[in-house]
């Protein structure tokens, strides 16, 4: 059997999502959940990522809901796969994905359960525990995970559950093509949340660069827009199409990552989308990890072969 050869690795990372084909196959009749209705970019990429593969192989829609508006006791036809959005909330660090991921796997025992590629984190061996514990009464789970790390962990853990190694959704979008040429040096597209490092304080410390996150790359108006969308869907859409604005909104709010991206010829980033947004428009791009590992694992797991993109060494030796 002949391999299959690739232009470029980017390449090879988009064709192995086509593994996630044999437990949704073409075709397919799906109900896709907890898509995310925030301003975090990377969960916005996953989301185009998602969209386009299931538009590009056929798949359909027939619904989709958030965490915010899932109701309770819905009744979803027994044909239909229930698909769970992909990310790097999987565990005890984001409790509201958890908890709606773990109502799914018990409330629908006979329905295909699809999760599509996550990481997985657990501060507490306990919580790790209790998630196992739904888990494994169910038949037809399907978990696919970012990183060996994760893949080990869901297999010691997770009996019954089918456990797969997959790139994270965003790679359905490759190629992006640069929007601008670049006419600044580095961008610093770094985290300001819980899961930053002392190595990236050091760098910040450094000066060098301009100096962006999610939360600075969309302006105050794109914000309260994003407040606006959740506000609606946590009160109840009734029958506007919530997820349809929503869907065209997000494409603005992508489009100008890129459109920001393009303006500096290299990104230096403790963002793990922002990586990967950089892989996707061939853009030079030095990755920082994060608190727990999810970057240097993603990377060496995938992204490793990216001849324009590099892994800064931590001089802890960590």
């Amino acid at each position: 059997m002949k391999t299959a050869q690739f232009a470029h690795p980017m390449d090879e990372l988009k064709h192995r999502l086509r593994h996630i084909l044999t437990v949704i196959p073409s075709g397919s009749s799906i109900y896709y959940l907890d898509y995310p209705v925030h301003g975090n970019g990377g969960d916005l990429l996953i989301m185009k990522g998602t969209e386009a593969f299931f538009k590009d192989n056929g798949i359909r829609v027939q619904a989709r809901y958030s965490v915010l508006d899932f109701p309770d006791g819905l009744a979803i036809p027994k044909d239909h796969i229930i698909v769970l959005h992909g990310g790097g909330n999987f565990g005890d660090l984001y409790p509201a994905h958890q908890k709606l991921r773990e109502k799914i796997v018990a409330d629908y025992p006979k329905h295909r359960v699809v999760m599509l590629p996550q990481t997985i984190f657990y501060k507490s061996d306990a919580e790790f525990d209790r998630t196992a514990a739904v888990f494994n009464r169910h038949s037809d789970l399907h978990l696919y995970v970012r990183d060996t790390l994760s893949q080990e962990m869901a297999k010691v853990k997770f009996k019954t559950c089918n456990v797969y190694l997959s790139p994270d959704m965003a790679h359905q979008l490759w190629p992006i093509r640069s929007k601008n040429q670049p006419g600044k040096e580095l961008l610093c597209f770094l985290r300001t949340d819980i899961e930053k490092t002392a190595e990236q304080e050091r760098l910040e410390a450094s000066g060098q660069g301009e100096y962006l996150d999610w939360g600075t790359l969309f302006n105050g108006v794109e914000h309260k827009s994003i407040r606006v969308f959740n506000k609606i869907l946590r009160k109840g859409s009734g029958k506007l199409p919530l997820s349809m604005f929503w869907g065209k909104y997000t494409d603005y709010l992508v489009n100008k990552a890129v459109s920001r991206f393009s303006n500096y010829k290299t990104v230096q980033t403790s963002r793990l989308h922002g990586h990967i947004l950089s892989c996707l428009m061939d853009k030079p791009n030095i990755l920082l990890d994060n608190s727990y590992g999810k970057n240097a694992s993603y990377y060496r797991t995938w992204t490793g072969g990216i001849t324009s993109a590099s892994l800064m060494a931590d001089p802890s030796g960590k």
